[in-house]
């Protein structure tokens, strides 16, 4: 197993997205028209700007506690549209305040929308098939069907994916192929082995703690390496380089004491023989008018 020097991927290709400040615990962000204040624990510096910038914020999340990662309301200093539109590169979709603190959208993945691109429209012959699995709103999902690939896309949460067939109808995608599947990721992914399934690419966003429709308990630490062993498992086989796995491999972690070592290690050993380039590391967000960058997430992909 080769050992990878960490790289920093910087979501800095965004128009509709903009991170103003950060610190003291929270984040100050630009959210198309909209200004928001969220908690952000691993922003323990001061801000930059003044307080009364964060203060004239159109909405604020207050989290119920301190160790309570989603919990808490929101309190909005104006009233705001329901929903709203952004767009970042030439896809369009939708914003919203979730009672989850979040905005419906994980602006650092555009990383990963990206390198999933790139690998789709740099392919020759037939029509790729992706899976993605945690696959909440969608836009990863959007991302590779507007790169030609057939998509088949899994979250646990019927409200996620009614939020991402929304995202769909805003994207001008409603003819592409995607296949919307509520069920537990673990459960479906087993399925799909047992069905002689395989896909060209496979992305999985995981929570720390989760349950499937049926009552599924996921734990990460628990959880995630039989899940990456699996993914590796439904990965196309090259005929051309001797059985090895072709396409590519996404896998993003939150919110847990994990190295990106941690997860590095776990998929390149599920991956091991596997010709091909991986990246480790860091996800982060640039600021607006300073060098800082706010972490946000640990990675590991792969493509061959």
């Amino acid at each position: 197993m080769t050992a990878h020097a960490p790289e920093i991927l910087i979501a800095d290709d965004w128009r509709d997205y903009r991170l103003l400040d950060s610190g003291n615990g929270g984040k100050l962000e630009q959210v198309g028209p909209y200004r928001f204040v969220r908690p952000e624990p691993q922003a323990l510096w001061a801000p930059a700007r003044p307080a009364a910038e964060w203060d004239a914020a159109d909405a604020v999340f207050a989290p119920a506690a301190a160790d309570d990662d989603e919990g808490g309301r929101w309190r909005f200093n104006r009233e705001l549209p329901a929903t709203w539109t952004l767009q970042w590169d030439d896809l369009k979709f939708v914003s919203r305040p979730t009672p989850f603190r979040h905005l419906a959208f994980f602006p650092e993945h555009s990383v990963h929308w990206r390198y999933a691109r790139e690998w789709l429209r740099g392919r020759k012959g037939g029509e790729p098939e992706v899976l993605n699995l945690f696959g909440y709103t969608g836009l990863a999902s959007l991302a590779c069907a507007s790169a030609r690939a057939k998509v088949t896309h899994v979250d646990a949460s019927k409200k996620a994916i009614g939020f991402a067939r929304d995202n769909q109808r805003e994207a001008g995608l409603d003819g592409a192929p995607i296949r919307w599947i509520c069920d537990d990721a673990l459960t479906f992914v087993k399925r799909e082995i047992r069905r002689g399934r395989r896909y060209d690419g496979i992305i999985l966003d995981p929570p720390k703690f989760g349950r499937g429709p049926s009552g599924e308990t996921w734990r990460l630490e628990e959880n995630l390496p039989e899940l990456i062993d699996a993914c590796q498992t439904l990965m196309r086989v090259d005929p051309e380089k001797r059985g090895s796995a072709r396409g590519f491999f996404i896998a993003t972690v939150y919110a847990v004491r994990l190295s990106y070592l941690a997860l590095a290690q776990t998929a390149q050993q599920a991956f091991e023989g596997a010709r091909g380039e991986w990246q480790v590391g860091e996800m982060a967000l640039p600021h607006e008018g300073d060098s800082r960058l706010l972490p946000t997430a640990i990675y590991a992909r792969w493509r061959g």
